[in-house]
């Protein structure tokens, strides 16, 4: 059964969800699912704070990612990115096989439901600007400028 808690970070109060075996999500809105704190929950926020402070460049959290079979490559990608860098839609959408599907891979990362873990946040347009964040531009800037500091 999948359960929720609310934890205060530094960047404000954030939902973690996850079942006995796997986070299936990380959000600034509250998930439709039960209360309760579990292992994983309390080891996730344990790793977003060590993240948040630029002590941690990875997580070990097991995920379970959701999805079209489309969304899926295209997360799947995204975990990829190494820590510190940024790609373009379009780079996504050639390393997916599919170099003209830049608007789909944006919509992919916009239904992104484990945030800071798959670092949807590291995916800028093709020009440099900074696009589309759930939690807002400013603080997709500021994760970037957090990992540029800490490469």
């Amino acid at each position: 059964m999948i359960s929720y808690y609310k934890y205060t970070t530094k960047i404000g109060e954030i939902y973690i969800s996850a079942d006995d075996n796997y986070v299936v999500g990380i959000s600034f809105k509250e998930p439709e699912y039960r209360e309760k704190e579990n292992l994983l929950t309390k080891m996730t926020f344990k790793q977003l704070e060590e993240y948040f402070e630029g002590k941690r460049k990875s997580f070990d959290i097991p995920i379970k990612i959701t999805g079209t079979d489309f969304q899926k490559r295209v997360l799947k990608e995204l975990l990829k990115i190494p820590y510190g860098e940024t790609v373009t839609y379009k780079d996504i959408a050639k390393l997916i096989g599919n170099e003209k599907a830049s608007r789909a891979v944006g919509m992919a990362n916009n239904k992104n439901k484990i945030m800071f873990i798959i670092p949807c946040h590291r995916v800028i347009g093709k020009n440099g600007n900074l696009t589309g964040y759930a939690g807002g531009l400013n603080l997709k800037k500021q994760l970037l400028e957090l990992e540029a500091k800490n490469r």
